[in-house]
């Protein structure tokens, strides 16, 4: 759980490097909230709109929690995956191959994969080294 919520304290922090396992534990953590939202939506009754029903209440705050979620989660999902390309070594720029249209998704997922660079490099100290910086600071 400490590594899903450690792009959140690292909140607006696009300097540094870290580690595979922060961003892809964000990841799971993005999934799984979002897979109780969508779920409260559909309880709420996203899926009876088809029939000419008013949706319930349950899925106007779905859709509230989704709005709040969505904007409190943009910048800290940004900046862990300018942090994983500096632990490649990359610029943070790297980040503006998501917009390249059909491939550029599967791209940054490539690189999301790759290992980082080991030792120090110009972003600073290797994450997985036990003797440089703490992670958890």
């Amino acid at each position: 759980m400490e590594w899903m919520l450690l792009p959140y304290r690292r909140y607006a922090d696009f300097e540094g490097r870290s580690r595979r396992k922060e961003y892809w534990m964000f990841q799971l953590l993005q999934i799984i909230v979002l897979t109780l939202v969508i779920g409260l939506m559909f309880a709420g009754g996203m899926a009876m709109t088809d029939m000419g029903e008013a949706p319930g209440a349950l899925f106007w705050l779905g859709v509230v929690l989704l709005v709040i979620y969505g904007l409190g989660s943009i910048i800290p999902a940004i900046a862990v995956q300018v942090r994983r390309f500096h632990d490649q070594d990359k610029s943070g720029w790297m980040c503006l191959l998501g917009f390249i249209p059909y491939v550029g998704g599967i791209i940054i997922i490539v690189f999301m994969c790759l290992d980082g660079t080991r030792g120090s490099n110009r972003f600073g100290p290797d994450p997985k080294d036990p003797n440089s910086a703490d992670v958890f600071a």
